[in-house]
Parts: structure tokens; sequence; C-alpha cells
């Protein structure tokens, strides 16, 4: 976070702002919230299934089946004032578990994690985004099986 902070500093020190329209300016910082957001996810090779991501870095689809899987994976979201693509993700999918637990979770800012899903079984629920660092992850201990998502 200080690292992400140290850099919007920078930005808009160098940043010519000057004679710029307050809307330009919002549009901007809001561009360079995005860049730090999306930093913050796993990178695809770490993952341990396959993401694809769609029109933007909240949205897309993740195909993982897991093997004794314990640790946490940043799958969608980032950082902004406003989602070009709307505030309201619809997530869907299933969830199979053979043993351990998993929990797909959604995160915004300093606010405790909410549970979207820690059972087997379908799921379907949509989120909203407030202006903050908003993700979907996963927490697994020692988790075996598999899990399907898609978020639009």
């Amino acid at each position: 976070m200080k690292r992400i902070l140290a850099l919007l500093l920078a930005l808009c020190c160098l940043a010519p702002l000057q004679g710029c329209s307050k809307d330009e300016v919002l549009a901007w910082y809001n561009s360079a919230l995005r860049a730090a957001g999306e930093a913050v996810l796993t990178d695809s090779g770490a993952l341990q299934g396959r993401r694809v991501m769609g029109e933007d870095s909240y949205v897309g689809s993740y195909e993982a089946d897991y093997e004794g899987f314990s640790g946490q994976e940043l799958l969608f979201g980032g950082t902004g004032l406003e989602r070009e693509g709307g505030n309201v993700l619809e997530l869907t999918g299933s969830l199979e578990a053979e043993g351990g637990s998993l929990r797909l979770l959604f995160k915004s800012g300093a606010d405790e994690p909410i549970v979207l899903c820690g059972a087997s079984g379908a799921f379907s629920t949509s989120v909203e985004l407030p202006s903050a660092s908003n993700y979907i992850l996963v927490e697994a201990e020692n988790f075996t099986g598999s899990l399907s998502l898609r978020v639009e």
C-alpha cells in the first residue's frame, strides 16, 4: 500500500495538471488508481487455475482444480473512483470440495471480507463496488476440489 501511495504522490507531483478541468483531473486520478489496483492481483502464472480477463480487471472467468492448496489468490478487482462498466458485479459459479476448506470472498477497502461462497454447490450473487480497492479473492486451507467462477 505504501508503494501505491508513493507512486500516486510522485505522479501527482509530476503530472502537468495546470489548466486541466476538474473532470480531466478526476479522470487522470481514476486512471492512476486503476493501474495501481490492478498491480495487486495475483499474477496469472502464479494462480492455481486459469483466469481469463474480461473488459477490465474486475470481470472474467476462472477455472481451477486444487490439490491440497493453502493460500490466497486475488482473482479479480482493482482500485478506482468509478468503474466504466458499472459498479455492480454479478458472480456465478460452482465449488466442489473434496477436502480442506475454500472461501470465495469480496474485500472492499478496510472493511472485513464478505464470504460469497464457502460450501460445495452452485452459487450466484452480486456485489456493489464502492470507491475503494475492491477484490474477489480465494482463501484456502489444504483444499482439494474445484472452483468455477464467472464475474460479469
